[in-house]
């Protein structure tokens, strides 16, 4: 596995619309669409990545919860499928009714979702406010798979927990470290030089 930092999205910019698959429903999700009254959050996971899997049933647990508080909630993976098998749209739905997901996962089969939020690594998040403006895009939590600290989400969850109590967004913001995202062979984007 590669540790890849995330590249932290200049704070105040627009989310990208999108329009991806729901594999765990069929059904097309368009963001534009349903941008949460009190703001929503994307995050860019995966199935095999030893770094999501070290904190998704935290994750999971979270995300439902904010979702029954009003925070909208996109899971999305961008993967490339060809070369990672473990990341179809077939293993997606099985891994996210399997761990209880209550809200999208969606699929990014030509990646360019991921381009448009200058995802890296899994998990990168980011988490806009009402107005559609980013507020946070940092780490879950200091745990790493290896570094014997317990997943618990404090930092996702510090900045979920002021945007819905309405207070301003934090100023310390961390980096997600990860895998990097599977770039298809050509599709690499060019964020990175």
């Amino acid at each position: 596995m590669v540790a890849t930092p995330s590249t932290m999205l200049a704070l105040g910019t627009a989310a990208p619309r999108f329009q991806l698959l729901n594999v765990l429903n069929g059904e097309l999700v368009k963001l534009d669409a349903s941008l949460g009254k009190k703001g929503f959050l994307v995050a860019f996971v995966c199935n095999h990545c030893p770094y999501v899997l070290h904190l998704l049933d935290s994750l999971v647990s979270h995300c439902n919860q904010w979702k029954q508080l009003g925070l909208e909630i996109y899971f999305i993976s961008s993967n490339d499928s060809i070369n990672y098998p473990d990341d179809s749209a077939a293993n997606m739905k099985i891994l996210g009714v399997e761990r209880g997901f209550d809200f999208p996962y969606l699929y990014d089969e030509d990646q360019s979702v991921a381009k448009m939020y200058q995802a890296a690594c899994t998990p990168d998040f980011y988490l806009f406010n009402h107005k559609n403006n980013l507020i946070y895009r940092g780490q879950y939590d200091g745990s790493r798979p290896g570094n014997e600290i317990t997943p618990t989400g404090v930092d996702l969850e510090n900045a979920v927990s002021s945007l819905l109590a309405g207070k301003a967004p934090m100023r310390t913001q961390k980096p997600s470290l990860g895998c990097n995202i599977k770039w298809i062979k050509g599709n690499e984007p060019n964020y990175f030089s």
